[in-house]
């Protein structure tokens, strides 16, 4: 089984990038961010044709996700029940493995957070004590989990070209990466560093000051996975590839593979 996250920056600019990627890469479930479309401008029926069903939540100009499975997913829910939002932010489904059973995929942009001393900050640490009772829910009530998407947080220093730069900028400050390991505690673990990979490897580039070409970037883009799981993973990769295409978004896909589960 491989799942992937990917914040594509605009699906309506970003489509045939995303058609090519996954006719390359037949994942079984895809979770995007920053869809950035209503619910009516969904382009349901083109991914229908390369394989996949969607399920979506959109607004205007800003943020939007959805959920693209091969099969059918069922339970679906739609920002973090009880937290009052009007942004459209968090997309969950129930999709079902031949080998591992239902797996709950919950797909998330985070909120950037802006800065350390502004009213999307303290939006931020709402949401993310929001989204941390959510997901012990959800643990409780199914053990295989995958929460993946932008997270807007890079977790360690190893996660960030300039660490001393960012110190207690947006997405490396105390509290940002306290909520981070406030969900590993909860059972999760970070897929990408079950393995050794190089160093310097981000899943964010700014689109200025040739930060691709220089490779300054971030690691903000996690695939989070419960512990009935995390025994199967086998690998998880940022595919940089898109990130060189023409018009690319400014985020790579982070794809996690399970091994099929032992009898």
């Amino acid at each position: 089984m491989r799942l992937a996250t990917w914040n594509v920056n605009s699906l309506s600019v970003r489509l045939p990038q995303l058609l090519d990627w996954l006719a390359a890469n037949p994942v079984d479930a895809l979770v995007l961010q920053e869809t950035k479309l209503t619910d009516d401008k969904f382009p349901q029926a083109d991914l229908e044709a390369a394989g996949y069903q969607s399920q979506w939540f959109g607004q205007k100009t800003y943020n939007g996700v959805a959920l693209l499975t091969r099969s059918n997913s069922t339970d679906i829910v739609r920002n973090i029940p009880g937290f009052a939002d009007e942004q459209a932010r968090v997309i969950a489904g129930t999709v079902q493995d031949p080998t591992h059973g239902p797996v709950r995929v919950i797909g998330a942009y985070f909120p950037n957070g802006q800065a350390p001393d502004s009213e999307k900050f303290v939006y931020k640490m709402a949401w993310l004590d929001a989204l941390q009772a959510w997901v012990k829910a959800e643990l409780a009530q199914h053990p295989n989990v995958v929460l993946m998407g932008d997270f807007n947080i890079a977790p360690t220093d190893a996660d960030v070209y300039d660490p001393v730069a960012w110190k207690d900028q947006i997405h490396c400050t105390v509290p940002e990466r306290t909520h981070f390991q406030q969900l590993i505690e909860l059972g999760l673990t970070d897929a990408f560093r079950l393995f050794e990979h190089p160093a310097k490897s981000w899943s964010w580039w700014d689109y200025r000051n040739l930060a691709f070409r220089k490779n300054q970037g971030l690691r903000i883009d996690h695939i989070l996975v419960s512990a009935a799981l995390t025994p199967h993973v086998t690998a998880c990769e940022i595919d940089k590839a898109p990130r060189k295409n023409e018009r690319p978004s400014d985020h790579a896909p982070v794809v996690v593979t399970l091994a099929p589960a032992s009898n």
